[in-house]
């Protein structure tokens, strides 16, 4: 049985002005009966704590869907916000699409 796979891939600042967008790609692909989410963060070149916010309400929304959550392809800033915060310790953060392939297929 094949697994099916959103790509959700935030631009620019991910910040209070965007973070209503975001949720909303969360939860209509929890609704559309997706099994794993990956959030690719390639082409995010700045989140504060309201993105933050958005990322760990999106969490508790997969979870309870039981859906697969992954982050990916963060910059340093965003990883420092995440360590600073602890909130690496809730989220699968891989480096690449690559790593993700891998973990998925592996």
């Amino acid at each position: 049985m094949n697994s099916v796979i959103q790509i959700i891939e935030p631009e620019g600042i991910l910040d209070g002005t965007k973070t209503a967008d975001f949720q909303h790609q969360v939860e209509q692909s929890v609704e559309s009966g997706v099994d794993t989410i990956l959030v690719d963060f390639h082409q995010v070149t700045f989140m504060d704590s309201s993105g933050l916010g958005a990322l760990v309400k999106a969490l508790k929304t997969v979870r309870a869907a039981e859906v697969q959550f992954f982050l990916c392809s963060i910059n340093e800033q965003i990883g420092m916000l995440f360590e600073l915060t602890s909130m690496d310790n809730y989220f699968t953060i891989l480096s690449d699409r690559e790593e993700f392939n891998n973990q998925l297929n592996g």
